[in-house]
């Protein structure tokens, strides 16, 4: 769940920088570009520390 949820934060980042680049129309201001990265980036960080300790768990460590 964490995993598919950073990845359509990041599209949504993706999606703001393209948007930026072809049509020179964003939603986010930088801080707002920034700030969305870091929330797709810890929900990653959450998804993968959740599918290690299902790993530890399954394998008895």
């Amino acid at each position: 769940m964490f995993l598919y949820a950073s990845l359509i934060v990041f599209l949504v980042y993706f999606a703001n920088v393209a948007a930026g680049a072809f049509w020179d129309r964003v939603v986010f201001g930088d801080v707002g570009e920034m700030l969305v990265l870091f929330a797709a980036s810890i929900l990653f960080v959450i998804a993968i520390l959740k599918k290690e300790a299902d790993r530890n768990q399954r394998n008895g460590s």
